[in-house]
């Protein structure tokens, strides 16, 4: 099993163990969309109490990425009910999960297809 597999296997056992609804599928489209920022484990998560971070999540996947032009009170909205989602105790926030529940919150899991 390659690196990216193993990766791509730990995502989706997490994504089981925290009850989340993201296919096996999207994890997997995610996580190689996502490239080498899932071997670094500081890119590999998203830090919700970091505002940097999340205006970059908003900046560079919401809006060039998912090529959203909501406003940002509803995509920061969108960021923080995904925080939330992902669990205030949950110290590990991975970003395949995080970018692919944001997909599916605005219909956009095409641009994985």
């Amino acid at each position: 099993m390659s690196k990216r597999d193993e990766k791509i296997a730990a995502m989706i056992a997490e994504a089981k163990k925290l009850n989340l609804p993201i296919s096996d599928d999207l994890i997997t489209k995610v996580a190689i969309g996502l490239g080498s920022v899932l071997y670094n484990k500081d890119t590999a998560t998203v830090a919700c109490g970091q505002t940097t971070e999340l205006e970059i999540v908003k900046n560079n996947y919401l809006k060039k990425k998912l090529a959203l032009s909501n406003s940002d009170s509803e995509l920061d909205a969108a960021i923080k009910e995904i925080c939330e989602q992902l669990g205030s105790a949950n110290r590990n926030k991975y970003r395949v999960h995080f970018y692919a529940l944001l997909a599916m919150k605005f219909n956009k899991t095409d641009i994985y297809a």
